[in-house]
């Protein structure tokens, strides 16, 4: 028998830290977003030697090699990646490929899915175990972040997110989102967050964010996003040129999309990318046909998203050699 691997793993908004203070002897701590789009999509096949192709092939090698080291010793693969999360976007793009390819290589292994793990094994989740939640189940998510003998931060919550709302991006193409050492260097830098700030981020999640998806409220939804969007932004912004956003244009067409009705303003990690969040489909597109000629004008893109309440698609193929 021969077998082909194939995978799917989409894009997360991150929506902010919850506590970056760590008094309680717990850090950084999450909340997230799966998307329909964009997304990582590859397969993976054995072959006498390693041959790796299509976007990202520099790091995809690199995290094919990681994987096979721990999970399939000796084997080789042919990887090709049809499409990829554009990386430092704020999508999250760098766990998902990993992610995609450690369970890529545990399925030709027959080995058992565990994200949790493939997360440490690729060096992913230093900070946050959103990628590898969202890569299990989608939806939203939270994670209870890091403590003294965390491997993945776990993840403490799940919703689902309203199948009728939709999610406006935002992206700067000439921007780029902090990574790699400056990322590493930042977090090092930043002092701690005061304990009112986390106590206020934590609050707003249980008790406003995650109600609010239950009972399929936008408004108290967005608020809370928007206000953690507030507080993290604050946080963060000594390492962004002073600014709550990454890039000034992004900030600007996302104040254009809440004074047309949108909610929950904010940037998704390091951005460039921002997000709103809006009730419909239609409402999204209405707002969006004020928006983006003037979004487009300022050489920003502009798109309309869903929220995504499942996991990464893994899908084995086999066929009988003649």
């Amino acid at each position: 028998m021969s077998a082909k691997v194939s995978v799917t793993a989409t894009a997360r908004l991150h929506l902010g830290f919850l506590d970056m203070n760590g008094g309680l002897g717990r850090k950084f701590g999450g909340l997230g977003l799966s998307l329909d789009a964009p997304a990582t999509r590859l397969t993976l096949s054995p072959a006498p030697q390693n041959a790796v192709e299509g976007p990202e092939q520099a790091r995809a090698a690199q995290l094919l090699a990681k994987a096979q080291a721990t999970l399939a010793p000796g084997a080789c693969h042919r990887l090709t990646v049809e499409d990829a999360i554009p990386p430092h976007s704020g999508f999250g793009s760098g766990t998902q490929l990993a992610l995609a390819i450690a369970a890529a290589v545990r399925r030709l292994q027959d080995l058992p899915h565990d994200a949790a793990a493939d997360a440490a094994l690729m060096s992913r989740g230093a900070r946050s175990g959103l990628g590898a939640g969202l890569f299990v189940s989608g939806g939203l998510v939270v994670d209870g972040g890091r403590g003294p003998d965390t491997r993945t931060p776990p993840v403490i919550a799940r919703a689902e997110f309203p199948e009728e709302w939709r999610v406006l991006l935002v992206c700067d193409p000439a921007a780029v989102g902090l990574h790699g050492a400056d990322e590493k260097e930042a977090f090092v830098a930043l002092p701690p967050s005061t304990p009112a700030e986390s106590g206020e981020i934590c609050r707003l999640v249980l008790m406003q964010a995650l109600p609010a998806l239950a009972e399929r409220a936008l408004g108290p939804f967005g608020a809370a996003v928007a206000r953690i969007q507030d507080i993290v932004g604050d946080y963060f912004a000594p390492r962004q040129g002073g600014q709550r956003f990454t890039s000034a244009r992004v900030e600007a067409a996302i104040g254009r999309l809440t004074r047309e009705g949108a909610t929950g303003g904010g940037q998704t990690s390091w951005g460039p990318t921002g997000f709103a969040f809006v009730e419909s489909d239609a409402a999204a597109r209405a707002i969006l046909a004020r928006v983006e000629p003037e979004a487009r004008a300022d050489g920003l893109e502009i798109s309309i998203r869903k929220g995504l309440n499942r996991g990464a698609k893994i899908d084995a193929v086999y066929a009988r050699m003649a």
